[in-house]
């Protein structure tokens, strides 16, 4: 299967109501959608995350196409589970303790799942207990946001909790968030942006930085 050029601008552009009328088409077709996500989708969606790395496009423009991708992944999701389709891995996220907020993590989140991954959203507030539990889900890297300076060090108890496990992987980002600081607190990974956490998974899981 080549790319589909017409779905590959609707993601980039942020096009949803496009984006969802050509993968409904495609599914109503009988079309490969495995390949249709790894072939033209995921790949669209990563130029969007290499644009916004190089400055070229802000986080309106990604957030419009992380969310025309979300709505691609709702309609072929069921299919995917049906096909046997396995994700990459299973990945939890949570703006930390004292953190309300969740523009950066929903990105982030949506990206993931873009990425082929699994994602366990916590939402906001998340103490050491709920990481744990997402854990206890099958999570295999725990995904840390924080945007305050104030917050940032409830980073510190989750890296700490999870410094002996081997099968966990603890990535940080946001706002505040330095490679200093992930070193500081043991982080196994740290995304400077959306786009770079998708890097920093997928090197904490031993695979290649984004691919292609």
């Amino acid at each position: 299967m080549s790319i589909d050029d017409e779905l590959w601008d609707a993601i980039v552009f942020g096009e949803r109501a496009v984006v969802a009328r050509l993968v409904q088409a495609a599914v109503d077709n009988n079309a490969d959608v495995v390949e249709l996500l790894n072939v033209t989708m995921i790949p669209a969606l990563r130029e969007v995350g290499n644009q916004f790395s190089a400055g070229e496009v802000f986080v309106p423009e990604m957030l419009s196409s992380a969310k025309a991708m979300q709505g691609a992944i709702d309609i072929i999701g069921p299919l995917l589970t049906k096909s046997g389709h396995k994700p990459i891995a299973k990945v939890c996220i949570g703006s930390v303790q004292g953190d309300l907020h969740d523009i950066g993590k929903n990105l982030v989140a949506i990206m993931l799942r873009g990425s082929g991954f699994e994602v366990d959203d916590l939402g906001v507030d998340c103490r050491v207990d709920d990481f744990e539990a997402a854990v206890d889900r099958g999570a295999e890297v725990v995904c840390l946001s924080a945007l305050l300076t104030t917050t940032r060090d409830a980073m510190r108890p989750v890296a700490d909790h999870f410094s002996n496990r081997d099968d966990v992987k603890v990535v940080v980002g946001g706002a505040v968030i330095s490679q200093e600081f992930a070193d500081e607190i043991g982080a196994d990974g740290f995304g400077l942006d959306a786009s770079d956490a998708i890097r920093a998974v997928r090197e904490c899981l031993g695979l290649a930085g984004n691919p292609g």
